[in-house]
């Protein structure tokens, strides 16, 4: 999936900005892997979770953006599970 002209330039201007911060207080530490990247703009859910994404966050959002997509009730989320199956506790680190 393609980014629009001018989106990563956007990025890379502002992903940084802590909104309605003094510039000084600007983070320096939040970006995206090209890993994190891909699996954002793919949809990719396991590979999210598996990069430390809080399973209920996700799943939750997920839902949001794809749970119509489905005709049966619970089938999304299902689906979700069925994905991640091959995962048992202890779940990948999702500690902030």
């Amino acid at each position: 999936m393609l980014q629009p002209p001018g989106e990563l330039e956007l990025e890379a201007e502002q992903a940084n900005l802590i909104l309605n911060c003094p510039g000084l207080e600007r983070s320096t530490w939040l970006a995206f892997t090209d890993q994190e990247r891909q699996a954002l703009a793919s949809h990719d859910s396991v590979v999210l979770f598996e990069l430390g994404a809080h399973n209920f966050l996700l799943l939750t959002l997920f839902i949001a953006l794809f749970e119509r997509d489905y005709a049966e009730p619970l089938a999304f989320q299902r689906e979700f599970a069925a994905r991640l199956s091959h995962w048992t506790v202890p779940y990948p680190d999702i500690s902030t």
